[in-house]
């Protein structure tokens, strides 16, 4: 990748909060050696072992599980509380369950090396236990950037509301050229969208508190 392309990438990278997206850990350092012992799952499946850029992170919302579930799983109603995300769409119908798939993007501004443009996400659901754990997993794409990504969310019940972990990894030849700046993007992304989920949340159940 020339340096110019590495620029863009970058750029693209920064402009993005990806969600393809978001928690809590430091960057890990290219040639790391990943934790998979460590990572949360659902029903024994979780992110991708291998993966260099990845992070995780949690937060207690103080609101009903029912309504926290909800509001997560509630796919095409993401536009109306996230600010990333543009645009949502189920690819099937009924209850939101293992196969089910979906497609969202968020807008990447223009930077020196790629016009404005769109990162086009299409997930799909591989594990899932109501009210308890989603894992889906599918490719995130724009223009000179693919990433593949694997996203593990827990939910659990604890005094006066719901622990929410979130854990999620990438691949691809863009963010393993540069794996801190990727994690830090990803770090900040999953969390810009419990942020979110928590403000929600709260708020929509008069659960919030100071």
């Amino acid at each position: 990748m020339s340096r110019i392309r590495r620029t863009g990438v970058r750029a693209a990278l920064f402009a993005v909060p990806l969600v393809v997206a978001g928690a809590l850990g430091a960057a890990v350092p290219a040639g790391a050696t990943p934790h998979p012992g460590t990572s949360l799952a659902c029903r024994g499946e979780g992110v991708d072992p291998k993966a260099l850029v990845r992070s995780r992170a949690e937060t207690v919302i103080r609101a009903p599980l029912s309504a926290v579930w909800r509001l997560q799983t509630d796919v095409e109603r993401w536009p109306s509380w996230q600010t990333p995300v543009k645009t949502a769409e189920r690819l099937d119908h009924g209850p939101f369950r293992k196969g089910s798939a979906f497609r969202w993007t968020t807008p990447i501004p223009p930077n020196p090396s790629t016009p404005a443009t769109s990162l086009d996400i299409t997930s799909t659901v591989e594990q899932l236990r109501r009210n308890s754990c989603i894992r889906w997993t599918g490719p995130a794409t724009a223009e000179g950037l693919h990433i593949d990504g694997v996203h593990v969310w827990n939910f659990t019940e604890v005094k006066g509301g719901v622990l929410v972990r979130t854990e999620e990894t990438h691949t691809g030849e863009q963010v393993e050229a540069d794996v801190p700046t990727a994690t830090r993007i990803l770090r900040e992304g999953l969390e810009g969208w419990l942020r979110e989920l928590k403000e929600t949340a709260e708020a929509r159940t008069g659960h919030q508190q100071s």
